[in-house]
Protein backbone atom coordinates (compact mmCIF):
# COMPACT_ATOMS: atom_id res chain seq x y z
CA UNK A 1 0.00 0.00 0.00
CA UNK A 2 1.34 3.42 -0.87
CA UNK A 3 0.39 6.39 1.23
CA UNK A 4 0.94 10.08 0.66
CA UNK A 5 2.05 10.51 4.30
CA UNK A 6 4.18 7.59 5.53
CA UNK A 7 4.84 9.21 8.94
CA UNK A 8 1.10 9.57 9.63
CA UNK A 9 0.72 5.91 8.58
CA UNK A 10 3.45 4.92 11.07
CA UNK A 11 1.85 6.86 13.93
CA UNK A 12 -1.60 5.44 13.13
CA UNK A 13 -0.23 1.88 13.11
CA UNK A 14 1.39 2.49 16.53
CA UNK A 15 -1.82 4.07 17.92
CA UNK A 16 -3.99 1.19 16.62
CA UNK A 17 -1.61 -1.49 17.95
CA UNK A 18 -1.60 0.16 21.39
CA UNK A 19 -5.42 0.31 21.47
CA UNK A 20 -5.57 -3.41 20.55
CA UNK A 21 -2.82 -4.12 23.15
CA UNK A 22 -0.50 -5.78 20.63
CA UNK A 23 3.08 -6.48 21.72
CA UNK A 24 4.57 -5.25 18.46
CA UNK A 25 3.74 -3.55 15.18
CA UNK A 26 5.42 -3.81 11.76
CA UNK A 27 5.51 -1.40 8.83
CA UNK A 28 7.59 -0.59 5.75
CA UNK A 29 10.87 1.03 6.84
CA UNK A 30 12.34 4.36 5.78
CA UNK A 31 15.21 6.44 7.17
CA UNK A 32 12.90 8.96 8.85
CA UNK A 33 10.69 6.24 10.41
CA UNK A 34 13.78 4.53 11.84
CA UNK A 35 14.95 7.89 13.27
CA UNK A 36 11.53 8.44 14.89
CA UNK A 37 11.61 4.89 16.33
CA UNK A 38 15.12 5.56 17.71
CA UNK A 39 13.86 8.70 19.48
CA UNK A 40 10.84 6.82 20.88
CA UNK A 41 13.19 4.14 22.26
CA UNK A 42 15.69 6.67 23.66
CA UNK A 43 12.88 8.58 25.40
CA UNK A 44 11.41 5.36 26.87
CA UNK A 45 8.15 5.26 24.90
CA UNK A 46 8.83 1.87 23.22
CA UNK A 47 10.79 -1.23 24.25
CA UNK A 48 12.82 -1.64 21.05
CA UNK A 49 12.80 -1.48 17.28
CA UNK A 50 14.36 -3.63 14.59
CA UNK A 51 14.89 -3.19 10.85
CA UNK A 52 14.66 -6.38 8.78
CA UNK A 53 15.78 -6.69 5.17
CA UNK A 54 12.93 -8.39 3.26
CA UNK A 55 14.60 -8.47 -0.15
CA UNK A 56 17.22 -6.45 -2.03
CA UNK A 57 15.11 -3.27 -1.82
CA UNK A 58 12.35 -3.57 0.81
CA UNK A 59 12.92 -3.24 4.55
CA UNK A 60 10.50 -3.71 7.43
CA UNK A 61 10.51 -1.75 10.68
CA UNK A 62 9.26 -3.75 13.67
CA UNK A 63 8.52 -1.87 16.90
CA UNK A 64 8.08 -3.63 20.26
CA UNK A 65 5.56 -1.60 22.27
CA UNK A 66 5.90 -0.79 25.95
CA UNK A 67 3.22 -1.11 28.64
CA UNK A 68 3.13 -0.37 32.39
CA UNK A 69 1.20 -2.13 35.12
CA UNK A 70 0.52 -5.80 35.79
CA UNK A 71 -0.73 -8.19 33.11
CA UNK A 72 -4.38 -7.67 34.04
CA UNK A 73 -4.28 -3.87 34.10
CA UNK A 74 -1.74 -2.99 31.44
CA UNK A 75 -1.78 0.49 29.97
CA UNK A 76 0.45 1.79 27.19
CA UNK A 77 3.36 4.11 27.97
CA UNK A 78 2.29 6.22 24.96
CA UNK A 79 -1.05 7.77 25.91
CA UNK A 80 -1.15 9.99 22.83
CA UNK A 81 0.71 10.40 19.54
CA UNK A 82 -0.26 13.11 17.08
CA UNK A 83 1.00 14.12 13.61
CA UNK A 84 1.52 17.89 13.29
CA UNK A 85 3.14 18.81 9.96
CA UNK A 86 1.44 17.17 6.98
CA UNK A 87 2.35 17.02 3.29
CA UNK A 88 -0.47 19.46 2.50
CA UNK A 89 0.34 21.83 5.36
CA UNK A 90 3.91 21.90 6.60
CA UNK A 91 4.47 23.38 10.07
CA UNK A 92 7.88 24.89 10.79
CA UNK A 93 9.07 26.47 14.01
CA UNK A 94 11.93 28.67 15.13
CA UNK A 95 13.97 27.51 18.13
CA UNK A 96 12.29 29.99 20.50
CA UNK A 97 8.82 28.80 19.42
CA UNK A 98 9.32 25.01 19.77
CA UNK A 99 6.12 23.83 21.47
CA UNK A 100 6.07 22.18 24.89
CA UNK A 101 3.90 19.05 24.86
CA UNK A 102 1.71 18.60 27.93
CA UNK A 103 3.78 21.18 29.87
CA UNK A 104 6.97 19.18 29.33
CA UNK A 105 5.44 15.75 30.06
CA UNK A 106 5.59 14.80 26.38
CA UNK A 107 8.03 15.35 23.51
CA UNK A 108 8.04 17.16 20.21
CA UNK A 109 9.84 15.40 17.35
CA UNK A 110 11.38 17.76 14.79
CA UNK A 111 13.15 17.37 11.47
CA UNK A 112 16.03 19.86 11.57
CA UNK A 113 19.26 20.53 9.67
CA UNK A 114 20.95 18.51 12.48
CA UNK A 115 18.68 15.50 11.82
CA UNK A 116 15.49 14.17 13.41
CA UNK A 117 15.64 15.21 17.07
CA UNK A 118 13.42 16.03 20.06
CA UNK A 119 12.34 19.57 20.88
CA UNK A 120 14.62 19.56 23.94
CA UNK A 121 17.67 18.62 21.83
CA UNK A 122 16.72 21.30 19.27
CA UNK A 123 16.62 23.95 22.00
CA UNK A 124 20.05 22.80 23.24
CA UNK A 125 21.49 22.88 19.68
CA UNK A 126 19.69 26.18 18.96
CA UNK A 127 17.97 24.96 15.76
CA UNK A 128 14.37 25.06 14.55
CA UNK A 129 12.74 22.85 11.96
CA UNK A 130 9.64 21.03 10.82
CA UNK A 131 7.36 19.82 13.65
CA UNK A 132 6.76 16.15 12.76
CA UNK A 133 4.71 14.97 15.75
CA UNK A 134 3.91 15.16 19.46
CA UNK A 135 4.17 12.16 21.80
CA UNK A 136 2.88 11.99 25.36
Amino acid sequence: MTTSDPIADMLTRIRNALMAQHNSVAMPASKIKVEIAKILQDEGYIEAYDVKQLDSIKQELAIRLKYVGDLKHQRPVISGIERRSKPGRRIYTAVEDIPWVRSGMGITILSTPKGVITGQQARRLNVGGEVLCYVW
